[in-house]
């Protein structure tokens, strides 16, 4: 079992930056692999990014590859994502998740922290 827990989201401007947390519990952390999600009202979780158990391989979206980079701390069981230039598309609810399985798709990830607020304005 692993417990997630999300802090660092706000109201940022356009070009801004945050820097999102995810705490997670247990000592078996570094079995999973983490990623970042967001989902917007009324659309499906979108992949962020994500990183393999040893953080030696991350992926990111498309859309915010060049901005966003994930990283992770095994010694401190916690996943981090750096957002800079911050676009007001890029305004959701930002979800961590880890799970045993590498890829984007939300069915790979087992567990799932309560998500913190990200907005951006123009």
């Amino acid at each position: 079992q692993v417990q997630l827990v999300e802090s660092g989201g706000g109201l940022v401007q356009a070009g801004g930056s945050l820097r999102l947390s995810c705490a997670a519990s247990g000592r078996t952390f570094s079995t999973y692999h983490t990623a970042w999600f967001r989902q917007t009202p009324g659309k499906e979780r979108e992949f962020v990014a994500t990183i393999s158990r040893s953080g030696g391989t991350t992926s990111h979206a498309d859309s915010v590859k060049g901005r966003f980079t994930i990283s992770r701390d095994n010694a401190k069981n916690t996943v981090y994502l750096q957002m800079n230039s911050l676009k007001p598309e890029d305004t959701a609810v930002y979800y961590c998740a880890a799970g045993l399985s590498w890829g984007s798709q939300v069915r790979l990830y087992d567990y799932w922290g309560q998500g913190t607020q990200v907005t951006v304005s123009s």
